[in-house]
């Protein structure tokens, strides 16, 4: 299925926020906005950057602004996608097609649509320092086969090991997850290796 097609099957499917997703998109295409689809939703980019994306959920429907967190959001109706987790992006919920203003939502548009023509966005986090676990530590120190293979994996998949054991909440998990580890890095293996294309 081409592109087009898919971005119209997607404002065509019966569902109960249809008429909402239907006019947001109406208003997008008054911004310049080019419509392509990525990730399974309409998504609206200008000079082949991410600005927003619209999309239904199962009780609500709305908009994501993929660097929201510059927007100065006069009417507070911006919420975090994921708290925590998510560093750049803002989510805008309607409940009914009346919650749509439409003038306020194309202002937002339009300063989304700026701040990315400015080129603000949210730079990754360099990354932190790993902070091994000691009953990794202890496992490598006492394996220089294990410590040699640990080493010669990538500081990301180093990071992955890390954490994964940290991450446990109970001895007896973080025990077990080593286990788990010890087997994959006597391979010379990442922790995900074995999802991982190529």
């Amino acid at each position: 299925m081409k592109t087009q097609e898919k971005i119209e099957a997607y404002f065509e499917k019966e569902q109960p926020f249809r008429e909402g997703i239907c006019l947001l998109r109406e208003l997008a295409h008054k911004t310049g906005l080019i419509e392509t689809y990525k990730w399974g939703i309409p998504v609206y980019t200008i000079d082949n950057k991410n600005v927003l994306g619209i999309l239904a959920f199962k009780h609500h429907f709305g908009i994501w602004f993929y660097n929201g967190v510059f927007l100065s959001d006069p009417k507070k109706v911006l919420e975090n996608a994921q708290e925590g987790k998510t560093k750049a992006m803002r989510h805008w919920k309607f409940r009914t097609m009346e919650d749509i203003d439409e003038a306020t939502v194309l202002a937002y548009f339009h300063e989304a649509i700026s701040n990315q023509k400015k080129g603000l966005v949210l730079a990754p986090e360099k990354n932190k320092p790993i902070s091994m676990p000691p009953l990794l530590k202890k496992a490598l120190n006492n394996n220089q086969a294990l410590k040699a293979n640990y080493e010669s994996l990538t500081p990301y998949k180093q990071r992955e090991y890390c954490e994964y054991i940290s991450q446990a909440k109970q001895e007896k998990t973080k025990q077990s997850r080593l286990e788990k580890c010890i087997s994959l890095l006597e391979k010379g293996l990442g922790l995900h290796d074995k999802y991982r294309k190529g």
